[in-house]
């Protein structure tokens, strides 16, 4: 049974009846330009075909009631109960439906119309994976209540507001390439993205290559202290090398050069860090003729780059991410790899020759388990179309 005919399946059991729309929204993974996004930097994703799916129509009251189908869970909210983030009863909503309840609030505070509607969701998306399983999950929302409510937004409308939701809802201070990925992907292009002037578009996705997804099945464990200590510091960097660069607003704004000629300024930590940020945001924008001329070999050799910063520099990796790098590289047909999202735990993304694919997943696997005793799940992706009904 496919995801589609489950979330139906699982609709029909719950409200008695046949949704009225199925809403596909799929999860993302960056190839290029790790947290650069809250710098103003460029960043390089793609949808996955990996998504939540969620059936859905509307409610014959004034209540939302919708079922998590993966957890066998459930709970109902009105409008009235977002602010104290409760359901109908006076309960905290669980973790999980705060990112549906968020979605609903930010759309509710652009006096957009969201109607009760009765849903139920799932999704392949791994939870703490890097694969933004959460983008996924308030994108399919804002698609559902923009079908129920009969507005219409562009993806990148939607994209901000279910950033909002996670910004100022949930509570995790996230950049806007998840959602944006997840609300703008299109089949086989990756995506090209400021993240200061939301200006994007497309680039092709280098020919006989696959993105290979491999899931260390250790779960991130990157808590809120350490991401916001990481953007402190890349904020730290920015109001030191003011005294140098008065122009500045952001890492953005310093190229390698005049980064170099300051960089000693900045405490060891804070240099570290914003170091990783300059280089990352110089290999996207070096990315571009590679891709545009279909150059693998020298994409790829970004990605290793890409992951040496990380894990030297911005400091995000642990032992098993490493391992899976280490043994991806070694491996016949493989152009690059690295960790994706925001480190500390998930999954690592490889560019691997389309012929070699098939052994790479294999030996990936055996070679992994073989040094660290994990079994690791690994996903042959194609780059997705963005939110949709299905």
């Amino acid at each position: 049974m496919n995801l589609r005919e489950k979330v139906t399946e699982k609709f029909r059991e719950r409200f008695g009846y046949d949704p009225d729309y199925i809403v596909r929204a799929p999860g993302r993974v960056n190839l290029l330009g790790e947290h650069v996004d809250y710098n103003d930097g460029f960043v390089l994703p793609i949808a996955i075909d990996r998504a939540t799916w969620l059936a859905c129509s509307p409610s014959q009251t004034p209540q939302t009631t919708l079922v998590a189908v993966d957890l066998s869970e459930e709970t109902l909210f009105t409008p009235e109960t977002l602010s104290a983030k409760t359901d109908t009863a006076g309960r905290s909503l669980p973790s999980w439906a705060l990112y549906p309840a968020g979605v609903m609030w930010a759309l509710g505070e652009t006096q957009l119309n969201t109607p009760a509607l009765n849903g139920a969701y799932t999704s392949d998306v791994p939870q703490g994976s890097g694969l933004s399983s959460s983008a996924s999950v308030e994108m399919a929302f804002a698609f559902a209540w923009q079908t129920l409510g009969g507005w219409f937004l562009p993806p990148m409308e939607r994209a901000l507001l279910g950033q909002k939701a996670e910004n100022q809802y949930v509570g995790v201070n996230c950049g806007i390439m998840d959602q944006f990925a997840s609300a703008c992907g299109e089949e086989n292009r990756l995506l090209l993205l400021d993240c200061r002037s939301l200006e994007w578009r497309t680039l092709p996705l280098p020919k006989n290559t696959a993105i290979v997804i491999a899931d260390t099945t250790k779960r991130r464990t990157l808590t809120s202290g350490e991401y916001n200590s990481r953007r402190a510091d890349c904020e730290e960097a920015v109001r030191l090398l003011k005294k140098f660069v008065p122009d500045i607003k952001s890492l953005r704004d310093v190229n390698l050069e005049t980064f170099n000629q300051f960089a000693s300024h900045l405490p060891e930590q804070v240099h570290k860090r914003a170091r990783h940020v300059v280089e990352e945001i110089e290999r996207t924008q070096l990315s571009i003729p590679f891709l545009e001329n279909g150059h693998i070999q020298q994409f790829g050799r970004l990605l290793n780059e890409c992951h040496d910063s990380l894990r030297n520099l911005y400091e995000v990796s642990i032992s098993e991410l490493d391992v899976m790098v280490q043994v991806a590289q070694s491996l016949p047909g493989c152009y690059g790899a690295r960790l994706t999202g925001a480190g500390f735990g998930g999954c690592t993304v490889n560019l691997v020759s389309i012929e070699k694919v098939e052994d790479f997943a294999n030996r990936l696997s055996a070679g992994y388990e073989a040094k660290t005793g994990l079994h690791p799940e690994i996903y042959i992706c194609q780059a997705s179309p963005g939110a949709t009904l299905s």
